[in-house]
């Protein structure tokens, strides 16, 4: 084993890769989103990576019913009956292109390129270069990659497994873009082994909504439909969330909305394009008209004031209630369905509202006006992402957004509810399966009963634990089901030398990435079918199955031939290593040839599967239960919906220092990054920029487009980020950002969310510090 690395103290300057050597220009934020430029992009990219006939063949079939679902975003679907016929939006066109691309990663690139010369080129050249060919396996002491053969590779994996002094010293890491059937599996995989070590990328994102929904409404899912927003909703709040970006489709729902009548208020501390007008390129409107303006009212909440925003707006509620009995609460829905609303209410009074204006940034007329477009509104739905879920008070701002829709009883009725909006395809469809650290025991029963083993009962490690134990010499094999977990995770310098101390690292993956060169003692490379690709097995064609982020479940079916006759799909991958590992004791083989017995099998196991099979066929597929929805019925520890108390917090700042919120540019889905410009924020050319207000400029001696580091300021010590270019932007005084992964590397391990433990990469405390003071800009400033 490799010799376990020492916590950093002082500087750190990893940064996944070195920087690339462009430098970025700037102009400005847009205020419009899409449009002929998301048309002409989406082509670009398509034509370029997979060819025209490609593109059509790939394209025409994304979220289409005898389709694939798209490999991107989690955003739900219309009725089948609505569908347009270019179902997908230009982030998704990219995802699809990025990974039906022709370019193709060889034996030959791995015999080119070294393990040493790979670390020096950043995460995007590494993706660009193509799909992964065949396996490939690194031997200890090897400079490079050389290839293997599968029987080779999964006896090499199931040898080591047998080989551990404890089961749960394996780590299994899971990618939200894995199949239910081949997530299904995973699990299973693991618990036969003896672990819980189920770590995935929800942990890093919406591990705060679940944590703090289960608690209050029982179930740790959103509660609404694509029919909320499209048919139903009065208001829709969206907060900590850039659907022009990250889920652009969701655009057309609220446009949808918006011509029926809806209101929409959007709070996030940087103005985004999908706030403004949106241009849909599919209308005649969007195209050549002025397109239809989404949000109504903006509120520019400082980084980390979400949580006194709702205070703030549960205060007003109540005051107008106390002013006017009757007026603004749902009496008969609290006495009947919440219980802690005494408390509560108690609480909001107490609340100082220069407090809550401090706090969140926003003054106390602006949250009265808003209060009373909720007051005018009989059903509201908030939406929210990463930008609530990543803070030390996550899970308390979550819990204050369910006591605003318990006050007004926006709870199980149509266009109402608690939204999360997942951020990658099948992230909620993972945890579902069973992919989870913390299954309960009703779970680990029934999968006693089926399989006829007895998983283990103890919790296992989650994202940072993993990595905490992999720092501390207590992992010896990690496994990667997809994903890029040394791109995605906090503290990268720490995070690649734990991986570093494992004596075997194992990839399940379609492309290269920062995570295969961040290796244990002992390395391989599994290349899998993609999502857009046909999964031939021996009973026939398959197709597997995903849930999206309003609890559909629906069916995907791959259309393009494989990209290499060496590629296996992910579900057969797992079930090859299981029958390598265990013999054929629980039929892996037969669930590998056939995928409709894994189906089977997770409808005897996980409820609201029950005809798993036949459902899933019909158009659409079918919806998963939620009872709070479905029944107004709450499975929380008291048996209704709970109102809780959080007092208002946020993130405190010493002086001269400032707020980083880590955001992603247009040109990216999550750590893959399709090219260097951000067309919505005006940045063209260069990934790495500082968004800084320009009071906060001119108070640290900056001018726009000096050069910069960001250092951001823990406990354990200082971490740098090297080489930025300040770029004046219209965020909060004292609020900064500026793009992940790069800027992961400022993140602690130890800093976390409350309950969740989910990483903090939304509220870092920073330094600026200019490279050279007598330094002339360089970043251009160019016309809109």
């Amino acid at each position: 084993m490799a010799e376990q690395p020492t916590h950093p103290t002082g500087t750190n300057t990893s940064a996944g890769g070195p920087p690339p050597a462009s430098e970025p220009t700037s102009s400005g934020p847009k205020k419009s989103s899409v449009g002929i430029h998301g048309i002409t992009e989406s082509a670009h990219y398509s034509i370029e990576e997979m060819g025209p006939k490609r593109s059509l063949q790939t394209l025409l079939s994304v979220n289409h019913v005898d389709g694939f679902d798209c490999p991107s975003c989690a955003w739900g679907d219309p009725d089948p009956d609505h569908r347009k016929i270019a179902e997908f939006c230009e982030n998704g066109a990219k995802a699809v292109a990025w990974e039906a691309t022709r370019k193709r990663v060889d034996v030959a690139f791995f015999a080119e390129h070294s393990i040493a010369d790979l670390r020096e080129r950043d995460g995007h050249w590494l993706e660009a270069q193509g799909r992964l060919a065949q396996p490939m396996h690194l031997a200890p002491g090897a400079t490079h990659y050389a290839p293997i053969t599968w029987k080779d590779a999964l006896t090499l994996t199931a040898d080591r497994l047998r080989g551990l002094a404890d089961p749960d010293r394996a780590v299994f890491y899971t990618s939200g873009r894995t199949s239910n059937e081949a997530a299904f599996l995973y699990q299973l995989l693991a618990r036969r082994l003896g672990t819980n070590n189920l770590p995935d990328c929800s942990n890093m994102c919406h591990e705060s909504s679940g944590a703090a929904l289960t608690e209050t409404l029982g179930v740790g899912k959103g509660l609404i439909t694509y029919a909320d927003i499209t048919k139903h909703a009065d208001l829709i709040i969206i907060v900590g969330q850039n659907p022009g970006t990250c889920h652009p489709r969701m655009l057309t729902a609220l446009e949808e909305a918006k011509q029926r009548g809806a209101r929409i208020i959007a709070a996030n501390p940087l103005p985004e394009a999908g706030f403004g007008r949106f241009h849909n390129p599919q209308t005649a409107r969007g195209l050549a008209g002025p397109g239809t303006k989404l949000a109504d009212r903006y509120l520019p909440v400082r980084i980390n004031g979400d949580l006194a925003l709702f205070a703030g707006l549960n205060r007003a509620l109540i005051e107008q209630e106390d002013a006017r009995p009757g007026s603004a609460l749902d009496h008969e829905f609290i006495d009947r369905y919440c219980d802690g609303f005494e408390a509560a209410a108690a609480a909001w009074r107490a609340l100082d509202w220069s407090r809550i204006e401090t706090l969140s940034g926003l003054s106390r007329r602006r949250i009265k006006d808003c209060a009373a477009e909720v007051l005018a509104a009989d059903s509201v739905i908030v939406c929210w992402a990463m930008g609530l879920t990543q803070h030390r008070n996550a899970v308390a701002t979550i819990r204050e957004i369910v006591n605003f829709h318990l006050l007004r009883g926006n709870i199980g009725r149509p266009g109402a509810g608690p939204a999360p909006i997942r951020g990658h395809s099948n992230v909620q469809g993972d945890r579902t399966m069973g992919i989870w650290e913390k299954m309960p025991d009703t779970f680990l029963d029934k999968l006693r009963e089926e399989f006829g083993f007895d998983p283990p009962r103890a919790h296992g490690l989650d994202t940072v634990d993993s990595i905490r134990a992999m720092r501390d010499g207590k992992v010896d094999v990690f496994i990667g089901l997809g994903g890029n977990f040394a791109a995605a995770t906090p503290d990268t310098e720490v995070t690649e030398a734990a991986l570093a101390t494992c004596a075997l690292t194992v990839h399940v993956a379609t492309k290269l990435n920062r995570s295969h060169l961040c290796h244990g003692t002992e390395a391989l490379l599994l290349p899998c079918l993609g999502r857009t690709e046909r999964d031939q097995q021996p009973s026939g064609e398959q197709f597997v199955t995903v849930e999206d982020t309003m609890a559909m479940v629906h069916a995907s079916r791959g259309r393009l031939l494989p990209g290499s006759p060496h590629l296996r799909s992910e579900v057969a991958i797992v079930a090859d290593l299981g029958h390598t590992l265990f013999g054929d004791d629980l039929g892996w083989r037969a669930m590998r040839d056939d995928y409709a017995l894994i189906r089977r099998r997770i409808e005897h196991i996980v409820p609201g599967f029950h005809a798993f099979e036949q459902r899933v066929r019909q158009p659409g597929g079918f919806m998963l239960p939620r009872a709070p929805r479905d029944s107004r019925t709450f499975p929380t520890s008291t048996g209704k919906a709970r109102f809780t108390v959080n007092p208002p917090t946020a993130h405190e700042v010493p002086p001269g220092h400032l707020l980083l919120t880590t955001v992603r540019s247009h040109d990216q889905f999550n750590t893959t990054v399709y090219g260097l410009d951000d067309r919505y924020r005006g940045i063209k050319g260069g990934r790495r920029v500082v968004f800084l207000n320009r009071d906060d400029l001119r108070d640290l001696h900056l001018h726009d487009g000096d050069l910069v580091d960001l250092v951001s300021v823990n406990p354990d010590g200082e971490r740098r980020a090297p080489g930025f270019r300040a770029v004046r932007y219209p965020t909060p005084r004292g609020c900064a950002a500026a793009y992940y992964p790069e800027t992961n590397v400022l993140v602690a391990l130890d800093s976390t969310a409350e309950t969740s433990n989910t990483p903090t990469t939304k509220s870092i405390v920073i330094r600026v510090e200019p490279v050279s003071l007598t330094a002339q800009p360089t970043l251009r400033r160019v016309s809109s």
